[in-house]
């Protein structure tokens, strides 16, 4: 298999117009997350890239679906932090409909408006699955105000991906302990959840639960391929080769780089075809 044959899925990135990266740019993602990966001008809007241009830099690395989320990122101190909108995610979506998949974002303080939202888009729009940061709503991911979200999710039959370990941004970390999703996947044995991001630092916990539970999965998400750690790349090779799906949260991580480290590997080829699409194609049903 050649990483550039064209069928590599990205599970978690970013809206990549220049509209969607100032909301990016005008929030902690840049003040602050950016300036911890060392990356200055990571959102900058001047970056952004409408559709044709997005998807002509996909087809150059290989990739063939991305997943961009209609992400809700909340403040401790009150307000958004991050607002992407459903309607602006859909726009995305239905300009590629086969290359661009949207994912509905999950804002516990929209109540059962919320869990109708996530539904229209689902439903209406051909959205494959939801998304959550825990982080800035301050509540941790057994929360029960999450619950009607996660009920609905298992209701349409799609997955939940939700990032797991710690937010670079200036909030409490503990919310995304993956050892939480221990009761989410108890409480809801039909509900597919992704914990992104490979659950760093606690990404051993992570992997305990994607073994236990058949309804979890680890999203290779976020953290650079070289960065990885030994635990995760051992998970990905052995016991774990059908519960690990790939992304990049770009901008945080593109495509040269990231493909080229995965590359440097030396994966073998089935464990490779299931990281970077085939888990992926199953889970999500695309």
């Amino acid at each position: 298999m050649s990483l550039s044959d064209g069928k590599i899925i990205d599970v978690w990135c970013n809206v990549f117009t220049k509209a969607g990266t100032e909301e990016y740019y005008n929030s902690q993602a840049q003040e602050v997350a950016a300036q911890v990966f060392g990356k200055h001008d990571m959102y900058d809007p001047d970056q952004g890239m409408d559709p044709e241009e997005f998807v002509s830099k996909m087809d150059k690395y290989g990739v063939d679906q991305v997943f961009v989320p209609a992400l809700k990122f909340g403040n401790p101190d009150g307000g958004m932090e991050i607002d992407i909108s459903h309607e602006m995610v859909a726009d995305l979506s239905e300009s590629f409909p086969d290359r661009i998949k949207g994912l509905a974002g999950i804002n516990p303080q929209e109540g059962m408006d919320g869990v109708a939202r996530l539904e229209e888009y689902i439903d209406d729009h051909g959205f494959v699955g939801a998304v959550l940061e825990p982080y800035g709503w301050d509540l941790p991911l057994n929360h029960r105000r999450y619950y009607p979200f996660y009920a609905k999710c298992a209701e349409l039959g799609v997955p939940v991906m939700m990032q797991t370990g710690h937010s670079a941004m200036q909030m409490p970390s503990q919310h995304g302990k993956p050892i939480l999703l221990d009761d989410v996947a108890l409480d809801f044995p039909d509900l597919d959840i992704v914990g992104a991001h490979t659950g760093w630092p606690w990404s051993k916990e992570l992997e305990a639960l994607a073994w236990k539970h058949p309804n979890l999965y680890m999203g290779a998400t976020a953290h650079a391929p070289k960065y990885w750690e030994d635990n995760v790349r051992r998970f990905i090779e052995t016991r774990g080769r059908n519960k690990v799906v790939f992304g990049t949260d770009y901008p945080v991580l593109d495509y040269p780089e990231t493909i080229a480290q995965i590359d440097e590997m030396n994966l073998d080829e089935e464990v490779e075809r299931k990281l970077l699409y085939e888990n992926a194609r199953e889970l999500f049903g695309v």
